[in-house]
């Protein structure tokens, strides 16, 4: 059986585009991250993300409110997680998030391979809003609503010209 792996939350996430190499030697943590999406639509997204190879997460997205969106998390066993590959609906995403910290928040940058090789997107997930003189100097240009950096847009649609 699944197991939920914490309280639907309420999120508001922004994304950037990353400039510059100076986040680098702040990285506390990386992750090798394989997704792929079973289901999206206008508002809702079905997504499967495997880390390092080693656990599977579930997770059921909802809402297009831009900042903020209601989502749930399932922790699924990885041979199941594995099969359901064969399911998935547009490309297989695979990129190294790393976790870096700025100003007691937690930014996770994600370095894009294969296809999106030279995409590097930082997101920032947090209950209150952050203001821009609080954000750190590396972050590039706000793509936050852009629905071309969706991570669901990324695997179902053309490459963004920030890559090409």
């Amino acid at each position: 059986m699944p197991r939920f792996i914490g309280a639907m939350a309420k999120e508001i996430e922004r994304k950037f585009l990353v400039k510059g190499p100076e986040w680098r030697s702040l990285v506390e943590d990386r992750i090798r991250i394989r997704q792929f999406y079973l289901a999206a639509n206008t508002g809702r997204s079905v997504r499967l993300r495997i880390a390092n190879g080693e656990m599977a997460t579930l997770t059921l997205k909802f809402g297009s409110r831009g900042r903020e969106r209601d989502e749930f998390e399932y922790q699924v066993p990885l041979a199941e997680a594995e099969e359901m590959a064969e399911f998935a609906i547009g490309r297989v995403i695979e990129k190294t998030r790393h976790h870096v910290s700025h100003r007691g928040r937690l930014y996770e940058i994600d370095v894009f391979g294969g296809e999106l090789s030279g995409l590097v997107i930082a997101e920032l997930e947090t209950p209150e809003d952050v203001p821009a003189s609080e954000l750190p100097a590396w972050l590039g240009q706000e793509v936050t609503g852009d629905a071309r950096y969706y991570n669901a847009s990324l695997a179902l649609s053309d490459v963004p010209e920030a890559v090409a």
